[in-house]
C-alpha cells in the first residue's frame, strides 16, 4: 500500500515536471482562444463607440417606413434591447453547453459554434444594405448565443489538455483573448477608423473573421484526451492525442491519471444539471463557483467602464480625446491579464482571487468618496481616475480570468459540463441583470452605487478565504479529494468507522471505492 503510495507520487512528480508547453499545445491554445473567446471580447464593446450612428440608422430607416420620425422612447428601448439581447443571448449558450459538449465534443462544439458567429456577422454587416434594424437585435441574440458556448467550451477544452503545471496559465489565455477582443473593438471603433457613419457596419461585421480562421484551422487539432477516453471510451485515439499535445511518446503516467478519474466516476455516470445541484458530494464545489461567478459580474465591472468616460471629462480630458482613454484604459486590461498567465502557477489561484477581489473592493470604497468629493476638492477627479485604473488591475488579475479556471479544476470529467452551464448561466444572468439595473441604480443612488458593488466584493473576498482552496498543480483527482474532506462534514464518523472495519490488505481498494462513490 505504502509502496503503491509512493509510486503514485513519483509518478504525479515526473508528469508535473514533464508538462511543458508544447508547439502544438500553444497553437491550439491561440487558436480556440482567437477563434472563439476573442470575440466574446469583441462584441461586449463593439456597440460603444458607433452608438449615436447606429442610432441615427434606427431613426432613418424607421421614418423611411412609417413618415414619422421615431418616439425617443422607443428609440431607447430599441437601444437598450440592443445592449441586452447579447447577454441574453450568452444565457442561451450557456444552456447548450451541457448537450452539445458530450454529444459532439469539445472541439466539435466549437466548430459548430462558428456557424452561429458567421451567420450572425454577414446579417449585421448587411443590415444597413437590407435597411433592417430589427435584424441587428436578432445577431446581438445569435452572436451572444456565441458567445455564451465559447466563454464555457473553450476553458473546458484547454483545461482538459493542459499539463496540471500549465493549467492555470493555459487557463487565463481564453480571459487575456477576451480583453483582446476588448481593445480591437476598441481602436477599430475610434472615429478615425471604423466607428463613424460610414464605417459601423463593417465593424459589426468583422467579428466572422476569426471564426472563419478557426473553423479551417482547428479541424487539424486533437479532441481533448479525456473526453476521448472518458466519454468516447477510446483510448487509442486518447494516446494520440496525449503523445501530440505532449511531444513524446510516454504518456502512461497520466494516462493512469485519466483512467484513475474514470474509475472513480463510473457508478456516477453523467451528471445533468438537476442530479449535480441535488448531489451533496459536489454541494461545495458548486456553490464556490456560483459565488465567484456571481462576485465577478456583479463586482461592478460594466458600470466602471460606462463611468469611466464621465470620470475622465470630469478630470478635464477634452471630448474629443476621451475615445483614445478608454482605449488606454483596454490596453491597461490586455496588459495585466498577459501578467496573470505568468504569475498564476507561480502565485496560485487563491491569491490572485483574494488579491483581485480585494483591489476592487478598496477602489470601489475610494472611488465612491473621490466622486462624491470631486466639485469641491479639485484633486478628486484625478483620484477617481487612479481607482478605475486600480479597479481594472484588480478584476484583470484575479476577478475575471481565475473564475473559469476554477470550474475546470473543481469539477471531474462526468461533472464538469453541466458545472460550466451552471456557472456560465449565472455568469451572463448577472451580466444582463448589472446592464439592466445599473441604470436605474445610477440615477437613483449615484456615486453611491459603488458602495454595493465594495460589499459585493468584500462579501466574495471572505467566502474565498474560508471555502475555496488552492488548486496549484494538483491532479483533478487531488482537488476532488480536497474538496471532498468539505463535503463529508456529516458523514466523516461514518466513514472513519468504515475504515475501522477494513483493515485488512484489500481495504485500500474497498475504502477508495466507497469515498469515491460519495464524493
Amino acid at each position: 500500500m505504502k509502496l503503491k503510495r509512493e509510486k503514485q507520487e513519483s509518478s504525479d512528480c515526473d508528469e508535473g515536471s514533464k508538462g511543458k508547453m508544447t508547439l502544438l499545445l500553444a497553437l491550439v491554445t491561440l487558436i480556440s482562444a482567437f477563434g472563439s473567446s476573442f470575440q466574446y471580447g469583441y462584441n461586449v464593446s463593439v456597440i460603444n463607440s458607433p452608438a449615436l450612428y447606429m442610432q441615427d440608422f434606427y431613426n432613418r430607416t424607421y421614418f423611411n417606413r412609417s413618415g414619422v420620425p421615431m418616439d425617443s422612447g422607443f428609440q431607447t428601448l430599441l437601444w437598450s434591447l440592443t445592449v441586452s439581447m447579447y447577454p441574453l443571448g450568452g444565457l442561451f449558450g450557456s444552456l447548450m453547453v451541457w448537450p452539445l459538449v458530450n454529444n459532439c465534443g469539445r472541439k466539435g462544439t466549437l466548430l459548430i459554434n462558428n456557424l452561429f458567429s458567421i451567420a450572425a456577422a454577414t446579417l449585421m454587416g448587411t443590415s444597413e444594405l437590407a435597411k433592417t434594424f430589427e435584424v441587428i437585435i436578432l445577431s446581438r441574440v445569435i452572436i451572444g448565443i456565441y458567445a455564451g458556448l465559447a466563454s464555457n467550451v473553450v476553458p473546458m477544452f484547454l483545461g482538459e489538455m493542459s499539463p496540471k503545471n500549465l493549467r492555470g496559465a493555459i487557463g487565463v489565455v481564453p480571459q487575456l483573448f477576451i480583453t483582446l477582443g476588448i481593445l480591437v473593438a476598441q481602436i477599430l471603433g475610434l472615429n478615425s477608423i471604423l466607428g463613424n457613419a460610414e464605417g459601423w457596419p463593417v465593424l459589426l461585421g468583422l467579428t466572422g473573421i476569426p471564426s472563419l480562421i478557426q473553423l479551417l484551422i482547428l479541424p487539424f487539432f486533437p479532441e481533448s484526451p479525456r473526453y476521448l477516453l472518458i466519454q468516447k471510451g477510446n483510448e487509442e485515439q486518447a494516446r494520440q492525442a496525449l503523445q501530440k499535445l505532449r511531444g513524446w511518446d510516454d504518456v502512461d503516467d497520466e494516462m493512469e491519471e485519466i483512467r484513475q478519474e474514470d474509475r472513480s466516476e463510473k457508478e456516477e455516470g453523467h451528471f445533468s444539471v438537476l442530479s449535480l445541484c441535488t448531489f451533496r458530494g459536489l454541494r461545495w464545489q458548486l456553490i464556490s463557483i456560483v459565488v465567484m461567478m456571481m462576485g465577478q459580474q456583479l463586482s461592478g465591472v460594466n458600470a466602471v467602464f460606462y463611468y469611466a468616460d464621465r470620470i475622465f471629462q470630469s478630470a478635464g480630458v477634452d471630448n474629443n480625446n476621451v475615445q483614445y482613454v478608454t482605449v488606454s484604459i483596454g490596453a491597461i486590461n490586455v496588459v495585466m491579464t498577459l501578467l496573470a498567465v505568468f504569475i498564476v502557477e507561480s502565485l496560485g489561484r487563491r491569491i490572485l482571487l483574494l488579491a483581485g477581489f480585494g483591489l476592487c473592493c478598496v477602489s470601489c470604497a475610494v472611488l465612491t468618496l473621490a466622486l462624491n468629493l470631486q466639485t469641491t476638492v479639485s484633486w478628486m477627479s484625478y483620484l477617481s481616475i487612479v481607482c478605475v485604473i486600480v479597479y481594472i488591475i484588480g478584476h484583470a488579475i484575479g476577478a475575471s480570468p481565475i473564475p473559469f479556471v476554477m470550474i475546470t479544476e473543481m469539477f471531474l470529467q462526468s461533472s464538469r459540463p453541466a458545472a460550466f452551464m451552471v456557472g456560465g448561466s449565472v455568469h451572463w444572468l448577472c451580466n444582463f441583470t448589472v446592464g439592466l439595473v445599473f441604470l436605474y441604480m445610477e440615477a437613483g443612488l449615484g456615486p453611491y452605487s459603488f458602495l454595493i458593488f465594495c460589499a459585493i466584493c468584500l462579501a466574495t473576498i471572505v467566502y474565498i478565504f474560508f471555502i475555496v482552496p488552492e488548486t496549484k498543480n494538483k491532479t483533478f483527482m487531488e482537488i476532488n479529494k480536497i474538496m471532498a474532506k468539505r463535503n463529508k462534514v456529516e458523514i466523516q464518523e461514518d466513514k472513519e468507522e468504515f475504515e475501522d472495519f477494513h483493515t485488512v490488505p484489500g481495504g485500500q481498494a474497498e475504502k477508495k471505492e466507497i469515498s469515491s462513490s460519495e464524493l
